[in-house]
């Protein structure tokens, strides 16, 4: 190995190669990215490494190595990305680390660090991700981690420091030029004093977990200005005081834990607003009536261990056991009014009623026949999982079929312009079967399956999930109301020659549908796997932001599809599903894996996943590992419309998408691993795009389907 000095690039990775790594490598003095991850090499890691001075990406993650991290290493002059996670790593991270002007991923979780985090780490370097979690390193807090960056604004987009033994305070200063900052864990550490009201400068703030330290204080009313905010986790500290209205603000909030502090006064009834999937105020000194909204769902754990809490009336029959009503005020006086006041309303009432049935007899016949007309669109059930300005029968009366942008195997998709809030809508109607004409006996209820499914996907807030407004349900057919995505779906958008997308747009997208599905998979518990990820299921709003959409809906609807059917409940798509899940029925989170790399090779080649080209029952995994097997054919796959300024980016992203779809789901990465590498592969990490064109103008008769936005 030690004579291949013009070698570029050694990849070895997912290989289980065992033993230890070869001195020789040192000699490979033209070596640019050496990739190790997924193997089960053991020992140190050779001082000779750090003689690799051409050397971008080195990944040694997820081995059984052991030692120190060589500070030869931490000295590369071009090093980007040091990844070393998931090993059995000791000693102390050098400090010569923070010297570094290139480095912009650093992990190094899951080993066994010690020491102190390098003061200035990522102070010279622009670095975009920093990993240290789980490992034993303790002292202060550095106040100024990754706090460099061009033009003094840090490029640092995850800050992870979680599961040491780190003490001091949060210092505002981290705070001051986070532009890009969207996740910041530093749970279960030793950290003190107060939540820094700065953290709100950090715009873009996504994620916060500062849960289980020693933070005491106020909860910062400045949180509230975080409109990104999906995740807020303080619970385990010694916080007091009272939980600040302006909390209702976060929209996107989806997981609000605050248990297990020292809380007081009452729980804002703003908080309704918010709807999250997850909240917990258990064990503070919380007092007054609980929103019944809140609590509407039997979640009265989430509320235990605080006294002074109460219900203005039972919701549920578990409520009586744990919460005692709430003392109701009587005014003798105010009651008297009220009762004079209403019997003059009911006197005026009838008088009234009388009057409009005599003038309007014959108006009330036509009612009845257009209420009958249209009774299939009107619910016996409804709920609404956002505040919507809209209601069913301005629903109902634009279901009309000039509205219609798409049809399915389970409904019919509109899109709707409301008149009353000027928004625009997607509505999808449900029915059984796929067929229009079928029975009313074997039409798609509601059931308590679809409701669950549909409940579930109204609870998430996620920006790159499509958000769901509400349903309706009625005796023949269910209505979902989506937020509508003027871009259409991402197949129309590769292969129907709508739309060209450049390679930063396409890495954006891919970036977007990865974080989407490491928040189902890695956020949420317990996690949802979406079973048919595929490009007709990635919507793109106006800026070609991608927003997953559909999953758990299809498989109800084929697992219930009417009385005869003899459907496998398989929920997915040929060219998309995992082989063991065709096999076995039994889909993980590895299966949404495949798929996605799928997706992402779409995205890099242009290609469909089935086509002719790629031979007889072949797919486009098929048709990508051949060509790369030969030389040059890396490149070869490249959409040539779009990889003249991006071949590398785009060769970086081809292996990632090749590593998603391994036939052994246990070795595929985890779509947490998947979001770091694509952060790793940003063609404008460095604000080095070339200016492209992003988009030309749809054709007219391009733009007539942009509207088909679902396939159902």
């Amino acid at each position: 190995m030690g004579n291949m000095t013009s070698l570029v690039d050694l990849e070895l990775s997912g290989n289980y190669i065992v033993g230890e790594i070869p001195q020789e490598l040192g000699l490979l003095k033209n070596l640019k990215q050496l990739e190790l991850y997924y193997n089960q090499l053991v020992g140190n890691i050779p001082e000779v490494i750090g003689n690799l001075t051409e050397l971008i990406d080195l990944d040694m993650s997820v081995n059984q190595l052991t030692g120190k991290l060589p500070e030869s290493v931490c000295r590369l002059p071009k090093l980007q990305v040091l990844q070393l996670y998931n090993n059995s790593l000791t000693g102390e991270i050098p400090s010569a680390i923070a010297e570094s002007t290139t480095l912009s991923i650093l992990s190094l979780y899951d080993n066994s660090l010690t020491g102190q985090v390098p003061r200035n780490l990522g102070h010279s370097s622009p670095m975009v991700v920093l990993d240290l979690s789980e490992n034993h390193l303790s002292g202060p807090l550095p106040t100024e981690v990754c706090n460099g960056g061009t033009s003094g604004s840090p490029h640092v987009s995850i800050i992870d420091l979680g599961y040491n033994n780190l003490s001091g305070q949060i210092s505002n200063t981290i705070f001051v030029k986070a532009k890009n900052l969207s996740e910041l864990f530093i749970q279960s550490n030793r950290i003190s004093g107060v939540v820094p009201p700065g953290i709100s400068r950090a715009m873009n703030l996504v994620k916060i977990d500062l849960s289980n330290n020693l933070l005491s204080g106020p909860i910062p009313s400045e949180i509230g200005n975080l409109k990104n905010l999906n995740l807020l986790l303080l619970q385990g500290n010694k916080l007091n005081s009272s939980i600040p209205d302006s909390l209702s603000l976060l929209k996107s909030l989806n997981v609000l834990d605050l248990s297990n502090n020292l809380l007081t006064g009452k729980i804002p009834d703003s908080l309704c607003e918010l709807l999250p999937n997850s909240i917990n105020f258990s064990n503070n000194r919380l007092s007054g009536p609980i929103p019944p909204s809140l609590i509407k769902d039997g979640l009265v754990e989430s509320f235990s261990g605080n006294p002074g809490l109460c219900v203005s009336v039972y919701v549920n029959s578990s409520d009586q056991s744990n919460f005692p009503l709430c003392p109701q005020k009587y005014n003798k006086n105010r009651l008297n009014s009220i009762w004079a006041i209403g019997i003059s309303v009911m006197i005026i009432l009838v008088g009234a009623l009388l009057f409009l049935k005599r003038k309007f007899g014959k108006q009330r016949a036509m009612v009845e026949h257009d209420e009958t007309l249209s009774s299939s669109f009107f619910p016996n059930n409804m709920k609404s999982f956002h505040r919507i300005n809209f209601n069913q029968r301005e629903i109902a009366q634009a279901m009309v079929e000039k509205n219609i942008v798409g049809h399915g195997g389970s409904g019919t998709v509109y899109k709707i312009e409301l008149k009353s809030s000027q928004e625009v809508v997607a509505v999808k109607r449900l029915w059984s079967n796929g067929a229009k004409d079928s029975s009313p006996e074997d039409r798609l209820f509601l059931d308590k399956e679809l409701k669950t499914e549909v409940e579930t996907l109204g609870s998430i807030r996620h920006k790159n999930i499509v958000k769901l407004y509400c349903y309706f349900s009625s005796l023949d057919c269910n209505l979902l109301v989506y937020e509508y995505m003027p871009n259409g779906n991402l197949w129309d958008a590769l292969h129907k020659g709508r739309i060209d997308l450049d390679w930063p747009i396409r890495h954006q997208i891919a970036l977007g549908i990865a974080q989407g599905l490491a928040y189902l998979h890695h956020d949420l518990m317990p996690p949802i796997i979406h079973r048919d990820i595929k490009t007709t299921n990635i919507l793109l709003d106006v800026n070609y932001l991608p927003k997953v959409a559909d999953f758990g809906i299809a498989k109800v609807l084929q697992a219930r599809g009417g009385k005869d059917s003899t459907t496998t409940v398989i929920a997915g798509t040929y060219g998309y599903l995992a082989p063991e899940y065709a096999f076995s029925s039994k889909a993980t989170t590895k299966c949404d894996v495949y798929s996605f790399g799928v997706v992402l090779m779409e995205l890099i080649t242009g290609k469909k996943p089935v086509e002719a080209e790629f031979g007889e029952n072949k797919n486009i995994i098929y048709w990508v590992s051949n060509k790369v097997d030969m030389k040059d054919g890396a490149t070869e796959v490249l959409d040539k419309r779009i990889s003249g300024s991006f071949k590398d980016e785009m060769i970086q992203a081809l292996r990632i998408a090749i590593r998603c779809t391994y036939k052994s789901p246990t070795i595929r990465p985890t779509m947490k691993e998947v979001v770091q590498l694509l952060i790793e592969a940003d063609p404008c990490r460095f604000d080095s795009c070339k200016s492209s064109s992003k988009t030309k103008e749809p054709s007219n008769n391009a733009t007539n389907k942009i509207n088909n936005q679902f396939e159902l």
